[in-house]
Protein backbone atom coordinates (compact mmCIF):
# COMPACT_ATOMS: atom_id res chain seq x y z
CA UNK A 1 0.00 0.00 0.00
CA UNK A 2 3.22 2.19 0.97
CA UNK A 3 5.06 1.92 -2.16
CA UNK A 4 1.91 2.34 -4.08
CA UNK A 5 1.04 5.74 -2.52
CA UNK A 6 4.66 6.50 -3.12
CA UNK A 7 4.06 5.18 -6.82
CA UNK A 8 1.12 7.60 -7.30
CA UNK A 9 3.20 10.55 -5.76
CA UNK A 10 5.96 10.01 -8.18
CA UNK A 11 4.22 10.07 -11.09
CA UNK A 12 2.53 13.64 -10.37
CA UNK A 13 6.16 15.12 -11.43
CA UNK A 14 7.52 15.42 -14.61
CA UNK A 15 10.74 13.73 -13.93
CA UNK A 16 8.99 10.25 -13.49
CA UNK A 17 6.64 10.38 -16.53
CA UNK A 18 7.32 7.69 -18.66
CA UNK A 19 8.24 5.18 -16.35
CA UNK A 20 6.57 1.63 -16.17
CA UNK A 21 6.08 0.98 -12.91
CA UNK A 22 8.87 -2.09 -12.81
CA UNK A 23 11.08 0.76 -12.60
CA UNK A 24 9.01 2.85 -10.19
CA UNK A 25 9.39 0.51 -8.07
CA UNK A 26 12.66 -0.38 -8.19
CA UNK A 27 13.05 3.30 -7.61
CA UNK A 28 10.73 2.83 -4.66
CA UNK A 29 12.72 0.01 -3.42
CA UNK A 30 16.36 1.36 -3.84
CA UNK A 31 16.34 5.22 -3.40
CA UNK A 32 17.03 7.27 -0.49
CA UNK A 33 14.43 9.11 0.11
CA UNK A 34 13.93 11.72 2.68
CA UNK A 35 10.55 12.67 3.34
CA UNK A 36 9.56 15.60 5.86
CA UNK A 37 5.97 17.25 7.43
CA UNK A 38 6.90 21.27 7.84
CA UNK A 39 3.96 23.43 9.45
CA UNK A 40 2.71 26.36 8.06
CA UNK A 41 4.81 30.06 8.45
CA UNK A 42 8.34 27.76 8.80
CA UNK A 43 11.10 28.13 6.38
CA UNK A 44 12.42 25.69 4.07
CA UNK A 45 15.15 27.00 2.39
CA UNK A 46 16.81 30.85 2.54
CA UNK A 47 18.11 32.37 -0.60
CA UNK A 48 22.11 31.97 -1.09
CA UNK A 49 21.58 28.22 1.10
CA UNK A 50 23.37 25.34 -0.42
CA UNK A 51 21.36 23.28 -2.32
CA UNK A 52 22.21 19.63 -1.74
CA UNK A 53 18.55 17.99 -2.84
CA UNK A 54 16.16 17.50 -4.82
CA UNK A 55 12.90 18.59 -3.27
CA UNK A 56 9.80 18.09 -4.52
CA UNK A 57 6.83 19.70 -2.52
CA UNK A 58 3.88 16.62 -2.50
CA UNK A 59 1.08 18.62 -0.76
CA UNK A 60 0.48 22.48 0.54
CA UNK A 61 1.28 25.91 -0.15
CA UNK A 62 4.88 27.57 -0.41
CA UNK A 63 5.78 31.14 -0.44
CA UNK A 64 8.78 31.90 -3.06
CA UNK A 65 10.70 35.53 -2.07
CA UNK A 66 12.86 36.96 -4.42
CA UNK A 67 14.48 40.24 -3.78
CA UNK A 68 16.54 42.40 -6.21
CA UNK A 69 20.28 42.30 -6.16
CA UNK A 70 20.59 45.79 -4.99
CA UNK A 71 17.81 45.12 -1.93
CA UNK A 72 15.86 47.76 -3.71
CA UNK A 73 12.53 45.32 -4.40
CA UNK A 74 11.06 41.50 -3.31
CA UNK A 75 8.73 39.49 -5.37
CA UNK A 76 6.44 37.23 -3.04
CA UNK A 77 4.63 34.65 -4.83
CA UNK A 78 2.60 31.09 -4.09
CA UNK A 79 3.30 28.02 -5.62
CA UNK A 80 1.33 24.57 -4.87
CA UNK A 81 2.21 20.99 -5.18
CA UNK A 82 2.45 18.96 -6.84
CA UNK A 83 5.96 21.07 -7.75
CA UNK A 84 9.89 20.83 -7.78
CA UNK A 85 11.29 24.05 -5.65
CA UNK A 86 14.07 25.33 -7.99
CA UNK A 87 15.59 22.49 -9.24
CA UNK A 88 18.07 24.06 -11.60
CA UNK A 89 20.13 24.64 -7.88
CA UNK A 90 20.91 21.01 -7.80
CA UNK A 91 23.52 21.57 -10.44
CA UNK A 92 25.65 24.04 -12.28
CA UNK A 93 27.92 27.03 -11.09
CA UNK A 94 26.25 28.29 -8.06
CA UNK A 95 24.54 25.29 -6.19
CA UNK A 96 22.32 27.90 -4.35
CA UNK A 97 18.78 29.01 -4.07
CA UNK A 98 18.33 32.46 -4.91
CA UNK A 99 14.68 32.76 -3.48
CA UNK A 100 13.97 32.00 -0.40
CA UNK A 101 11.00 28.96 0.09
CA UNK A 102 8.78 29.26 3.53
CA UNK A 103 5.62 26.79 3.98
CA UNK A 104 2.26 29.15 3.74
CA UNK A 105 0.43 26.58 4.69
CA UNK A 106 1.16 22.58 6.43
CA UNK A 107 3.81 20.94 3.41
CA UNK A 108 4.52 17.38 2.77
CA UNK A 109 8.55 17.51 1.03
CA UNK A 110 10.11 14.35 -0.69
CA UNK A 111 14.15 15.20 -0.78
CA UNK A 112 16.47 13.41 -2.61
CA UNK A 113 20.48 14.05 -2.26
CA UNK A 114 21.95 15.32 -4.70
CA UNK A 115 24.45 11.87 -5.28
CA UNK A 116 20.89 9.92 -5.65
CA UNK A 117 19.33 12.12 -8.49
CA UNK A 118 23.17 11.09 -10.65
CA UNK A 119 22.73 7.95 -9.83
CA UNK A 120 18.95 7.48 -11.07
CA UNK A 121 20.05 9.68 -14.19
CA UNK A 122 22.85 6.75 -15.01
CA UNK A 123 20.42 3.70 -14.46
CA UNK A 124 16.59 5.31 -15.93
CA UNK A 125 17.17 7.15 -19.60
CA UNK A 126 13.76 8.76 -19.20
CA UNK A 127 14.55 9.40 -15.82
CA UNK A 128 17.59 11.54 -17.56
CA UNK A 129 15.62 12.46 -20.36
CA UNK A 130 13.02 14.26 -18.01
CA UNK A 131 15.38 15.86 -16.13
CA UNK A 132 17.03 17.41 -19.47
CA UNK A 133 13.73 18.55 -20.66
CA UNK A 134 12.86 20.21 -17.76
CA UNK A 135 16.20 22.32 -17.74
CA UNK A 136 16.46 22.63 -20.99
CA UNK A 137 12.90 24.03 -20.96
CA UNK A 138 13.89 26.75 -18.43
CA UNK A 139 17.00 27.61 -20.03
CA UNK A 140 15.02 28.36 -23.48
CA UNK A 141 11.97 30.32 -21.96
CA UNK A 142 14.93 32.66 -20.30
CA UNK A 143 16.48 32.71 -23.98
CA UNK A 144 13.61 34.20 -25.79
CA UNK A 145 12.84 36.99 -22.99
CA UNK A 146 14.93 39.70 -24.67
CA UNK A 147 12.77 38.84 -28.04
CA UNK A 148 9.50 38.94 -27.02
CA UNK A 149 7.70 41.91 -28.84
CA UNK A 150 8.82 45.40 -26.67
CA UNK A 151 5.84 46.60 -24.56
CA UNK A 152 4.41 49.62 -25.85
CA UNK A 153 2.38 51.63 -23.10
CA UNK A 154 3.87 52.50 -19.67
CA UNK A 155 0.96 50.18 -18.07
CA UNK A 156 3.11 46.98 -20.73
CA UNK A 157 6.32 47.80 -19.37
CA UNK A 158 5.48 47.66 -15.64
CA UNK A 159 3.23 44.53 -16.46
CA UNK A 160 6.53 43.12 -18.26
CA UNK A 161 8.67 44.16 -15.29
CA UNK A 162 6.76 42.00 -13.09
CA UNK A 163 6.03 39.24 -15.26
CA UNK A 164 10.08 39.10 -15.68
CA UNK A 165 10.85 38.32 -12.31
CA UNK A 166 7.89 35.66 -11.81
CA UNK A 167 8.64 31.68 -10.87
CA UNK A 168 5.35 30.71 -12.05
CA UNK A 169 2.95 33.29 -14.40
CA UNK A 170 -0.06 32.70 -12.17
CA UNK A 171 -2.02 33.11 -9.21
CA UNK A 172 -1.20 36.17 -6.22
CA UNK A 173 2.15 37.88 -6.42
CA UNK A 174 3.32 40.57 -4.21
CA UNK A 175 5.81 43.40 -5.20
CA UNK A 176 7.57 45.40 -1.91
CA UNK A 177 8.54 48.22 -3.65
CA UNK A 178 8.78 51.95 -3.54
CA UNK A 179 7.22 54.37 -6.41
CA UNK A 180 10.00 56.02 -6.99
CA UNK A 181 11.99 53.03 -7.38
CA UNK A 182 9.49 51.35 -9.79
CA UNK A 183 9.96 55.01 -11.66
CA UNK A 184 13.35 54.39 -12.31
CA UNK A 185 12.70 50.30 -12.73
CA UNK A 186 10.42 50.83 -15.81
CA UNK A 187 12.25 54.42 -17.12
CA UNK A 188 9.30 56.87 -16.38
CA UNK A 189 8.53 59.63 -13.74
CA UNK A 190 7.08 58.55 -10.45
CA UNK A 191 4.10 60.70 -11.24
CA UNK A 192 3.05 58.81 -14.81
CA UNK A 193 4.06 55.46 -12.92
CA UNK A 194 1.39 56.54 -10.06
CA UNK A 195 -1.27 57.39 -12.36
CA UNK A 196 -0.64 53.79 -14.39
CA UNK A 197 -0.73 51.70 -11.40
CA UNK A 198 -4.12 53.65 -10.33
CA UNK A 199 -5.61 52.82 -13.61
CA UNK A 200 -5.16 49.33 -13.12
CA UNK A 201 -6.33 49.49 -9.95
CA UNK A 202 -9.26 50.56 -10.73
CA UNK A 203 -9.43 48.15 -13.15
CA UNK A 204 -9.73 46.01 -10.12
CA UNK A 205 -5.84 44.47 -11.92
CA UNK A 206 -4.04 44.91 -8.24
CA UNK A 207 -4.34 46.84 -5.10
CA UNK A 208 -2.30 49.69 -4.41
CA UNK A 209 -0.70 50.10 -0.49
CA UNK A 210 2.08 52.03 0.78
CA UNK A 211 5.49 50.60 -0.87
CA UNK A 212 3.58 47.52 -1.58
CA UNK A 213 1.36 46.28 -4.70
CA UNK A 214 -0.85 43.30 -4.52
CA UNK A 215 -2.13 41.31 -7.25
CA UNK A 216 -4.57 38.80 -6.93
CA UNK A 217 -4.06 37.18 -10.35
CA UNK A 218 -1.31 37.14 -12.53
CA UNK A 219 -2.89 35.77 -15.09
CA UNK A 220 -5.30 38.56 -15.55
CA UNK A 221 -2.41 40.83 -15.50
CA UNK A 222 -0.79 38.98 -18.28
CA UNK A 223 -4.48 39.00 -20.03
CA UNK A 224 -4.68 42.81 -19.68
CA UNK A 225 -1.17 43.18 -21.49
CA UNK A 226 -2.40 40.92 -24.55
CA UNK A 227 -5.57 42.83 -25.17
CA UNK A 228 -3.72 46.24 -24.76
CA UNK A 229 -0.98 45.35 -27.08
CA UNK A 230 -4.15 44.01 -29.65
CA UNK A 231 -5.78 47.14 -29.18
CA UNK A 232 -2.71 49.33 -30.24
CA UNK A 233 -1.55 46.94 -32.90
CA UNK A 234 -5.37 47.52 -34.26
CA UNK A 235 -4.72 51.25 -33.45
CA UNK A 236 -1.91 51.34 -36.32
CA UNK A 237 -2.77 49.57 -39.04
CA UNK A 238 -5.61 51.90 -39.18
CA UNK A 239 -3.81 54.79 -39.26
Amino acid sequence: MASLQLYDQLLQFPLFLGMSRDDLSHIAGHTKFDFQKEPARSVLYRADAVCTHLCLLLSGTVSVETQSDDGTYTLVEQLSAPVILQPEAIFGYQQRYTHTFCAVTPVALLRIDRSEVVRLTEQFLIFRINLLNLLATRTQKLQHQPWRRSPQTLEQRIIRFIANRCVHPAGPKTLRILMTQLAVEVGNSRLDVSRALNHMQSQGLMALYRGRIEIPQMERLLMEYEQQYARNSTVRADG
